[in-house]
């Protein structure tokens, strides 16, 4: 009989530091979340606990209207990188081509050049051929970078799928079109809709590249919040509306993981 497996305990200072960790982590979100149920607008004292504050952002028609910007333009992105990402994925993956290295670099350039180099070379690229700045020219930024991320979780799924499986069903008399959508596709499916929910969080999150893209009356919600705090500070409101954005990217990354580890056990 196989002697078990002693796994050593995990010593105090680690169990220490680790809780350290998260405090400092998540201290800044733990205030932000108790102050925005407070009664009273000064964030230095406690007046009693209250939801009106998130009645009062629901009633905000600049921040609705942010909001709604916002929502468009990132479904607008994921849609278009979820195609383009997925193609780009496979066609690296599954072909070769003179180039290829190169290719697979530029593709996933926007994965690490910094959002403002982003920002100003498109900005700089709209201004060169004279397109007018709207929320076509942030929708057309946020796919630079959302269909990198799409691009690299495809990737990742397709990694451990077998091509023998197409290989065979063209053995059988499938045409490539056909073995892709039958075969390959519902195969990546979890991996696609994992990077178009992390592509998403990116596109609605995003401050910068949408700062230097907008145009007049293509407001973002954070552009927004930004405006609200240099003209009024930090007010309950805006904590209210934090809480949810937090609570909304929290959910939707768990979602994302839970698809992501489903396809990979599939």
């Amino acid at each position: 009989m196989a002697n078990a497996i002693n796994v050593p305990p995990i010593k105090r200072w680690q169990t220490w530091y680790m809780l350290l960790a998260f405090f400092y982590m998540y201290l800044p979100i733990g205030v932000l979340t108790i102050f925005s149920f407070n009664k009273s607008p000064s964030p230095s004292q406690w007046a009693g606990f209250s939801l009106d504050w998130y009645a009062k952002f629901l009633q905000n028609e600049i921040l609705r209207a942010a909001l709604k910007n916002s929502l468009s333009i990132a479904l607008a992105s994921v849609s278009v990188s979820a195609v383009l990402g997925t193609l780009t994925a496979v066609g690296l993956a599954r072909y070769y081509f003179p180039g290829k290295s190169l290719y697979r670099g530029v593709t996933y350039l926007p994965l690490i050049v910094p959002d403002i180099a982003i920002a100003v070379a498109t900005l700089v690229f709209f201004a060169a051929i004279k397109l007018p700045l709207s929320l076509g020219t942030i929708v057309i930024a946020h796919i630079v970078f959302c269909l990198a991320y799409v691009a690299v979780v495809v990737s990742s799924r397709l990694a451990s799928i077998d091509p023998k499986l197409e290989e065979a069903a063209l053995d059988l008399g499938a045409t490539p079109v056909q073995a892709f959508l039958r075969v390959l596709l519902p195969q990546l499916l979890p991996g696609i809709l994992s990077g178009c929910l992390l592509a998403f969080i990116l596109s609605m999150d995003d401050f910068v590249i949408a700062y230097f893209t907008a145009g007049v009356g293509s407001t973002t919600l954070p552009i927004a919040i930004f405006s609200s705090l240099r003209s009024g500070g930090v007010t309950p409101e805006l904590n209210a509306l934090s809480v949810l954005l937090i609570l909304a990217s929290a959910s939707i990354a768990a979602i994302a993981e839970a698809i992501r580890s489903w396809g990979t056990h599939d």
